[in-house]
């Protein structure tokens, strides 16, 4: 089903899924600035920081946006909590919708994004959940859902009946689990593909489209593990990467 998406809207993305916290904020489909830290764990201290200094630096006050979208899980506790409770403060001071998306959703994004992806090939976007356990999901070219989202350990017979059939493209920062471990023609494993606030705008949009937004009172994120946020090392960028 074809789902048009939302043009000439401020939407602010937030990602703090990982390790990596991000934040982009796009107009329509331009991705205005995009900021991350990706050493350590310090969402608490950058997060906030991020959202006012994109905000400055593209002459937005925050009633600008129109809507806020945030990665709600699985992945590690903290910063999942320190991610969806900034955009709740956000959502609920502004008075604007709040759209909650999967964390293997915008991985599956990701991939599409980046890779030439085949009909018929299927994605597997993967978050490391510490030892040989990873969250993951299994998606189409369309990103509709083929699994479910759950727990796996990995083994060497992991994925063995769905990679006699499909190509699966693995992806997000548990597919380095697999690199030792599954050896099959079919399994293209791509280690350079993480998730980002950056491929979360098609994803936010059609959520706009179709009025899903969360409950700001009842939604609460989908939770794995709990890290320590530790001191950043911030990056910014301008426009389109």
């Amino acid at each position: 089903m074809c789902v048009k998406l939302i043009t000439m809207v401020n939407i602010l993305c937030i990602e703090t899924a990982t390790n990596i916290c991000s934040v982009a904020i796009f107009c329509g489909q331009e991705m205005l600035a995009y900021a991350e830290s990706d050493l350590e764990n310090a969402h608490s201290k950058v997060l906030t920081v991020f959202i006012k200094k994109l905000l400055t630096d593209n002459s937005l006050l925050p009633n600008d946006i129109g809507y806020i979208a945030v990665s709600c899980g699985p992945g590690s506790y903290t910063g999942l909590r320190i991610g969806v409770s900034v955009a709740k403060g956000f959502c609920y001071g502004l008075n604007k919708p709040l759209i909650m998306i999967p964390s293997t959703e915008i991985i599956a994004q990701a991939c599409i994004s980046n890779i030439n992806i085949n009909e018929g090939e299927l994605i597997c976007p993967m978050i490391d959940a510490r030892r040989m356990e990873v969250y993951h999901n299994i998606y189409d070219k369309h990103l509709n859902e083929v699994g479910e989202l759950e727990p796996h350990i990995i083994t060497e017979s992991s994925y063995a009946e769905m990679l006699e059939s499909s190509v699966i493209h693995f992806c997000g920062n548990g597919a380095f689990k697999i690199l030792d471990v599954i050896n099959h023609n079919n399994a293209r494993i791509h280690t350079d593909i993480f998730i980002s606030a950056k491929y979360m705008y098609p994803l936010a949009s059609k959520r706009i489209a179709s009025k899903q937004f969360a409950d700001l009172a009842y939604d609460e994120p989908i939770y794995l593990k709990e890290f320590m946020a530790k001191q950043p090392k911030p990056y910014f960028s301008k426009g389109k990467k």
